[in-house]
């Protein structure tokens, strides 16, 4: 019986609909995530990809991206990093760090 997708894909769907709603459309070209846990909580660290084009809409969408609301059923998004934006011409590659951890 499948339990439905998982963190990973849920905040994937997620991004990528959040980006969209901003007017900044991305791919995400390569994502990974690790196990996290600490005492009280069990999750996974996501380290994420993102390639768009460079845009004001793409600045302010990343500014606002760590106070930003994600709907991922059975985890809750505990933090999200902006660990660096790198510019060349027209496109942007940006490096997320994303905490999730599950609902209990």
């Amino acid at each position: 019986m499948s339990r439905g997708p998982d963190a990973a894909t849920l905040l994937t769907r997620g991004l990528l609909a959040s980006a969209e709603a901003a007017g900044c459309p991305v791919a995400i070209p390569a994502a990974d995530w690790t196990r996290w846990a600490s005492v009280t909580f069990n999750g996974a660290r996501h380290l994420l990809t993102l390639a768009a084009p460079a845009s004001p809409a793409l600045d302010a969408w990343l500014t606002g991206l760590p106070e930003a609301e994600f709907a991922l059923r059975g985890h809750l998004v505990a933090d999200v990093s902006v660990e660096s934006v790198h510019r060349e011409g027209n496109a942007a590659t940006v490096l997320l760090e994303v905490l999730t951890v599950e609902e209990r």
